[in-house]
């Protein structure tokens, strides 16, 4: 019997998912977000945001705590064929990632699933990211825009009113010119 036995087994031994969880939560903190199988993804979700919790906390021992779990793979980026070591994915958790969720009481990733299957055995596919990065772009931007508004909407007002004037100054510039022109033409004849 498996009473109380938590955590889906996903066709691999305890090793293999051991090994598999940490991969999958080393690159989602890397790339902030992955495309993976629903099932992998809930299971992956929870252990993913206590790595977060922990690294909220930013002390030696959640850092420590944090190794012991996850591991301290490295960041590789490639750039004219060559490897570049960015960083490890543990620095990037607490100097990065931690300090963006420090208002943020949990609810740190989200699933978004996909409409494509995968082909070989038609899995569900999902997105498994991570919240923060794209809101707090888009709460900035939208406080700048309102601001923007209300500005512009100020500033236009009496822009509009000027804008008029100076239509009707150009207008009534033209039509003197006009009248000049009819005047010369009138006093040759």
């Amino acid at each position: 019997m498996r009473h109380r036995v938590a955590g889906r087994q996903l066709g691999r031994t305890k090793e293999h998912r051991l090994a598999m969880r940490r991969n999958l939560v080393a690159s989602l903190f890397q790339h902030e977000t992955i495309s993976t199988t629903m099932e992998k993804a809930k299971e992956v979700k929870s252990f993913a945001e206590k790595l977060i919790t922990l690294a909220k906390k930013g002390t030696l021992p959640a850092r420590r705590r944090a190794i012991a779990l996850l591991g301290n793979r490295d960041i590789i980026d490639y750039k004219d064929g060559e490897a570049v070591r960015k960083g490890t994915v543990i620095g990037k958790l607490f100097s990065e990632l931690g300090p963006r969720y420090l208002d943020r009481p949990g609810g740190y990733t989200r699933i978004i699933r996909l409409a494509l299957r995968r082909l070989g055995d038609n899995g569900q596919l999902v997105l498994l990211q991570l919240v923060g990065a794209e809101e707090s772009v888009k709460k900035q931007s939208k406080k700048r825009s309102r601001k923007k508004t209300k500005k512009a909407a100020e500033v236009e007002k009496p822009a509009e009113g000027q804008a008029a004037a100076k239509v009707e100054d150009t207008d009534r510039q033209e039509e003197d010119k006009i009248q000049e022109a009819e005047e010369k033409t009138g006093q040759e004849q």
